[in-house]
């Protein structure tokens, strides 16, 4: 019988109703009495590490979950986190870089309703993952959700109130979960790789969501207070010129710098090229671009906090930032 480590974060999962709202209360262990049948696959052991509500989640709540995996790593088959919705794909993707090549499970799961209450999603989810987690074909870092497993750097939450909450962006489900069975898409290829974890994340990383007429003069002011920068920009990606802003001289401000500029798209499926229109193949050339292609925008980011906090190098920055991890891209660079 599978050992598996339950880790409790917070979120809706653990929530009482209070004069105030849904507030975060119930612990990992009481989370764990309300599922008693999976006592007939695997042993539980709990640890409440926060109880937070995860609007609240920041990096260094990352570092401390993948620190607990690290210390408890060889006494436990696999691990499953509590969270909450909100933020889930963040961790996830987090997780994915800070934990790599994992040949154990850590799945991390929540629900859109407390687990103390009569209809909830928690009951099925939780029963999911913790069976998905003592599987002896699982491995690395997943979300499961709904039914569905979706690799780390592929979730993300399209719908906050649906018990359907999570899709896989750009990628096909790992595996599904049905009727007590585990259904296995997608063969994992992390056999026989050392697990390897990482200990910081530069928070360092910006964030500007292009609108009609934005000023480039928002990238001069990140410029100084941030060591990259992801754009939103529209369609298969693109910067604008307009009569009276200037992201190129912006984006220029930034490279001159020795800073990184990563071009991402608004539109959530099918990926960046910023190639195929000239207002994104020229800049891109002239200055050396990042572009996200296939990837989420929380797996950028969180790679991106990953990738400064091991090196300032533009060269390994870009080599990083392009090499898969945990199937957080399938487009190479051109």
């Amino acid at each position: 019988m599978k050992k598996i480590l339950l880790i409790g974060t917070g979120g809706t999962i653990a929530c009482k109703r209070s004069d105030e709202g849904l507030k975060p209360v119930i612990t990992s262990e009481e989370i764990a009495s309300y599922v008693p049948d999976v006592n007939s696959f695997c042993d539980i052991d709990s640890v409440q590490i926060m109880n937070i509500d995860s609007t609240n989640m920041q990096p260094k709540h990352w570092l401390k979950m993948a620190e607990t995996i690290e210390e408890n790593y060889d006494k436990y088959d696999g691990f499953v986190i509590c969270h909450g919705t909100d933020t889930m794909a963040y961790t996830a993707a987090a997780l994915s870089y800070l934990i790599q090549n994992s040949s154990k499970p850590i799945v991390i799961t929540g629900a859109q309703k407390p687990i103390d209450m009569e209809n909830t999603d928690a009951r099925i989810n939780l029963t999911d993952s913790l069976r998905y987690a003592s599987s002896d074909r699982s491995s690395n870092v997943n979300i499961v959700f709904d039914g569905k497993v979706i690799a780390g750097t592929r979730g993300k939450k399209v719908r906050t109130k649906s018990y359907n909450a999570f899709s896989s962006i750009n990628f096909p489900y790992m595996a599904t979960v049905q009727e007590q069975k585990i259904l296995y898409y997608i063969r994992d290829e992390s056999e026989n790789i050392p697990v390897e974890f990482s200990h910081s994340l530069d928070t360092n990383v910006a964030l500007l969501k292009l609108i009609p007429a934005t000023d480039a003069s928002l990238l001069d002011y990140m410029a100084e207070h941030y060591d990259a920068v992801i754009i939103e920009s529209f369609g298969v990606g693109g910067l604008p010129s307009y009569e009276n802003s200037d992201f190129y001289n912006a984006v220029s401000h930034w490279t001159d710098m020795g800073k990184t500029v990563v071009v991402a798209t608004q539109v959530t499926n099918e990926g960046s090229n910023m190639t195929v229109y000239e207002v994104g193949r020229n800049i891109k050339k002239e200055f050396g671009l990042l572009e996200t292609y296939d990837m989420t925008l929380e797996a950028a980011v969180t790679k991106m906090m990953w990738i400064l906090g091991r090196t300032k190098n533009p060269k390994e920055i870009k080599e990083l930032f392009y090499k898969t991890v945990n199937k957080d891209i399938l487009w190479k660079q051109q």
